[in-house]
């Protein structure tokens, strides 16, 4: 794609909105990893109460296809459903040890607390110059998270200050809000921001971020494929694929 239609500018959009898992921060992996774990025990200890085999939990695929860039807990829904499992909702508040789509959520939400609080966050350093030069001409940004651990992300990551407007997992369950790949989220953003989305950017590495983009009919939707994932992010509605954001300066 030319360059003219990869250049984001003040005369062509008001807003960016960015994903942070993937895009800013290198929490992608970490939270697969997260997942892997908690899936594995629950699938392993299923199988030994009723006989059956198993199969693990597979990050390039189940992650990438079932959870990757949705809400916890539809993530939790969505991965499940494909293995044929069903479990009642339960409710947030349930422990982890619950074998309900909450309760489990909760058990993968507790494993990444921990590895933040030891491990902390890596920022992909080469994309944050983009920021900073959106900013530097005006231009208002977002950050759009399933992740309820949003706050502590940035933080921790230090980069809290480079966003107006954040929408993540705790205000989407506070607003009722369908997570990716519904544009509902990424809407919300661009209304809080006072921008239409026509006017507005959507910066995703999912591919389900990326069909929330296209769905929302946002005025450009760029894919980031750090691993090689750049013709399933653009048959999935992105404009422009990237492998890091500083390729947009």
């Amino acid at each position: 794609m030319s360059q003219s239609h990869r250049t984001v500018t003040p005369e062509r959009f008001d807003a960016v909105l960015f994903d942070l898992d993937g895009v800013l921060t290198d929490t992608a992996k970490v939270h697969a990893a997260c997942w892997k774990k908690m899936f594995d025990a629950f699938l392993r200890n299923r199988a030994a109460q009723t006989g059956e085999s198993w199969q693990p939990f597979d990050i390039d695929t189940d992650y990438k296809r079932y959870v990757d860039g949705k809400l916890r807990y539809e993530g939790v829904r969505s991965f499940l459903q494909s293995r044929g499992i069903h479990l009642p909702s339960g409710d947030p508040s349930d422990p982890a040890s619950r074998e309900t789509i909450c309760g489990l959520g909760n058990r993968k939400n507790e494993l990444i607390q921990e590895v933040l609080a030891t491990d902390g966050v890596e920022v992909y350093e080469r994309s944050l110059p983009f920021v900073h030069h959106l900013r530097s001409v005006g231009m208002r940004t977002a950050i759009v998270s399933a992740s309820r651990n949003c706050p502590a992300v940035l933080a921790a990551a230090g980069i809290a200050n480079l966003f107006d407007v954040r929408v993540d997992g705790e205000v989407a369950a506070r607003l009722h809000l369908a997570g990716k790949p519904a544009p509902d989220t990424f809407l919300e953003a661009a209304r809080q921001l006072g921008v239409e989305p026509a006017r507005a950017v959507v910066v995703e590495d999912a591919i389900s971020g990326v069909q929330a983009g296209r769905a929302g009919q946002f005025g450009l939707v760029i894919g980031v494929a750090r691993k090689g994932e750049a013709d399933a992010l653009q048959e999935n509605g992105a404009d422009v694929v990237v492998a890091d954001l500083s390729e947009l300066l």
